[in-house]
Parts: C-alpha cells; structure tokens; sequence
C-alpha cells in the first residue's frame, strides 16, 4: 500500500516508491541518500511537528515534514 514517508509508525520500514517533486528536491534528496527501491527506517519524529530522522544505508538523516510528505513509500512488515 503506497503512502508518504510521514505516515509511516516510527520504527517503521519502508520503501521508496517515488518522489513527489521537481528536479531539486530529487537531486536533493539523492544527495542525502534517498533513491526510489531504497529500504527506510523511520526512527523517531521531531517534537512539536520537527523534523523526521530516518535510517538509509547504514546512515542516518533528519527530513523536514514538508520534504517527508514528498517522498512516497510502500510500508514493509
């Protein structure tokens, strides 16, 4: 079932199925590791609607929310 990274559960694994944005935010996004077909572990939300940290290849990286809901996954078990 196809969401956005922001509504994944924390602790949560997830795959990008795609990005929802310009060539920017794509090329943004692949700089900080982030590929469609690439595994995501959501690890905790920011307090008070800050940013997300999640896991991506062994590295860790924090994504505003606007960015997050940008970003479509398919949850895994």
């Amino acid at each position: 079932m196809a969401t956005t990274l922001d509504q994944v559960c924390e602790n949560g694994k997830a795959r990008v199925v795609g990005i929802r944005g310009g060539l920017g935010l794509r090329q943004r996004l692949g700089q900080m590791g982030v590929h469609p077909g690439d595994v995501i572990t959501l690890l905790r939300y920011g307090a008070l609607r800050g940013p997300i940290l999640i896991e991506v290849h062994g590295s860790q990286v924090a994504l505003g929310r606007g960015i997050a809901s940008k970003v479509v996954v398919e949850t895994l078990e």
